[in-house]
């Protein structure tokens, strides 16, 4: 048995003995960033609440939020050491209408940065944390929800980034500090699961692999996890000098944070290396996934050693080779999902992990998304939130272990040079309210959009299509009209991406529109309608950068139709068609998943 095995089944037993015992009394802690002061730790069970205060978050309008807290609880980092650990317990105000009791949902983050303003419960407090969207949907199913800042957020401290292990102690540990705030109305017996997506889907996975032996109190129904670097070295070779970069530095400073001696950076990094480490420490996701993209570890390395030089060195390889995923099976059911298009992460050993999982026999759900990083992270929430549904009502998953389709292949945009995120035919839900008439046309399922958004030099260009289709129009009497919409040009815009994860798009497209026919749908009558000028659609957009996976872009606006020339009837369609006050929206929508 390993070394982590023999301290979780110690740790185990302690809990089970000390189960009856009462926790020690509540503590409110102080306000203001004292919070984040660590006192003296005065229990020994993993999980118990240090203290703890009532908190304000900004989940924006309309959250399904009746109650939040802020949290300071006992952990175990990933060699067994206590830790403190603070996070964010969120009551919503949704009611529970599933079987038994409210269930509760440990979301493990994302990288959010290693500064301690980066820290979850600081970022939900500021309405500034990039996965809000996730989080409010889970309150919005009525779960209670934890979201653990991990080891390190508190005053002084580095966080462990990566670190599998304290991750998903973590995300354990918060269950039972959530269930010791008095009047909260956790309990520590409802069914519970984890959540997450990149980091959060290492943690996830990690508790999957863990909780049985560290946790054996929680009713854990499943773990999601999506997004997954499950093999380290693959993914730190796919990360170095390419558009991820940022990720492989921030996981070489948490690892060397939680194994100094195994890890040296102090002897390892240049001048150069240091430098940049010290200020990757002050800064947040979108402020350093910018600032080092592409870079490559040898730029920060004592005599240039680059990725392979630095995992020949037995103490670097091993302790990077243990944060790997699929070495223990999962005690509970899993779900992968990945997107093809991942520029960070490549899905093939996230295909490999479900392998490992199926060849011990575990109850794996696989979905794949034909979507890179980001936009995954938000266009899977529905499908998750389903599946999570599924669990907590004791259904039995689907196995894809048992499925016969192919196995999915990384279609991603090369790295090593700009960040580009590729609209290959995303679904255009797009409407036109024709002024005159009054009437509106919805364009047809199939229209797409298909473009390059270039985030490093602020561009977008892409082309529309939209299909000939029917509408039925009121033109003095009930007709069935043929039409076109022939766009002119490409679409041209700009986009720029803030360091708070706001995304702007400002740009336009040209289209000409058509009437072919008008008459019954029995009794077509042809024509030849067309506008003399081309119709400008604006297309401008500001918003978090979640609204692209989950559906979020619209644009919307008014415009004018010119003129049409329509032969004997260029007069009548002239006063029903043509003129300024045609008003329209589209929304961008992600090409749908496959599960296989």
């Amino acid at each position: 048995m390993s070394d982590f095995k023999l301290k979780a089944s110690a740790l185990a037993l302690s809990a089970a003995l000390m189960a009856p015992v009462a926790a020690q009394a509540a503590v409110e802690g102080p306000s203001g960033m004292d919070f984040y002061d660590v006192p003296s730790i005065n229990t020994t069970q993993n999980g118990d609440l240090i203290w703890y205060r009532n908190a304000t978050v900004n989940l924006g309008a309309g959250a399904a939020l009746a109650k939040a807290y802020n949290v300071m609880y006992r952990s175990t980092d990933s060699l067994g050491a206590q830790n403190a650990v603070t996070g964010t317990v969120l009551l919503p105000s949704t009611d529970w209408t599933g079987a038994g009791d409210r269930p509760t949902l440990s979301y493990a983050v994302g990288t959010h940065g290693l500064d301690q303003s980066c820290a979850p419960s600081m970022q939900l407090q500021a309405g500034t944390d990039y996965e809000i969207r996730n989080i409010r949907a889970a309150l919005e199913k009525g779960y209670a929800v934890l979201v653990t800042d991990y080891q390190g957020y508190t005053t002084g401290a580095t966080p462990t980034y990566l670190a599998g292990e304290s991750q998903a102690h973590a995300a354990l540990d918060i269950f039972r500090a959530a269930s010791q705030i008095p009047h909260a109305g956790i309990d520590l017996n409802a069914p519970s699961a984890v959540w997450g997506f990149s980091q959060g889907g290492q943690t996830a996975a990690w508790v999957g692999q863990i909780a049985d032996e560290y946790a054996p109190h929680l009713d854990l129904v499943g773990v999601a996890s999506g997004g997954t670097p499950a093999d380290f070295p693959v993914v730190a070779d796919y990360l170095n000098g390419s558009t991820g970069a940022s990720f492989l530095l921030g996981g070489i400073i948490g690892l060397a944070e939680q194994y100094p001696a195994d890890i040296p950076v102090d002897q390892l990094a240049s001048a150069n290396g240091k430098a940049a480490i010290a200020d990757y420490k002050t800064k947040c996701t979108f402020e350093f996934l910018f600032d080092y993209m592409n870079e490559s570890l040898s730029s920060y390395t004592v005599g240039n050693k680059d990725l392979d030089e630095l995992l020949q060195i037995p103490s670097i390889g091993q302790r990077i080779n243990e944060q790997n995923l699929g070495g223990e099976g999962a005690d509970v059911p899993v779900l992968l999902y990945h997107g093809t298009a991942d520029e960070f992460i490549p899905i093939e050993q996230s295909v490999e992990l479900k392998k490992d999982y199926c060849r011990r026999f575990d109850k794996v759900t696989y979905d794949v998304y034909p979507s890179e990083h980001i936009v995954t992270l938000f266009q899977a929430a529905p499908t998750v939130l389903t599946w999570l549904d599924e669990r907590f009502a004791g259904q039995d998953p689907r196995n894809s272990c048992y499925s016969l389709s192919a196995n999915p292949v990384s279609n991603a945009n090369p790295g090593g040079g700009d960040f580009i995120v590729t609209l290959d035919e995303w679904n255009l839900d797009a409407e036109l309210h024709l002024a005159t008439l009054d009437q509106t046309v919805e364009l047809p399922e199939d229209t797409t959009i298909t473009a390059d958004a270039n985030i490093t030099d602020e561009s977008l260009v892409g082309d529309l299509y939209v299909p000939d289709f029917y509408a039925k129009l009121k033109i003095l009497i009930n007709l069935t009209v043929g039409l076109s919409v022939e766009p002119v040009g490409q679409i041209e815009a700009t986009t720029q991406l803030s360091r708070d994860g706001i995304l702007a798009i400002n740009g336009s497209t040209q289209a000409n529109v058509l009437i072919n026919t008008a008459g019954f749908s029995w009794l077509p009558i042809p024509f030849n309608c067309k506008t003399i000028e081309p119709a400008t659609f604006d297309l401008n957009y500001q918003g978090p950068i979640s609204d692209f996976g989950a559906g979020g872009i619209v644009f919307e606006g008014v415009t004018e139709f010119s003129e049409l020339e329509c032969g004997w009837m260029t007069a009548l369609f002239n006063s029903l068609v043509a003129g300024p006050g045609q008003q329209y929206s589209f929304r961008v929508v992600p090409p749908a998943p496959e599960r296989l």
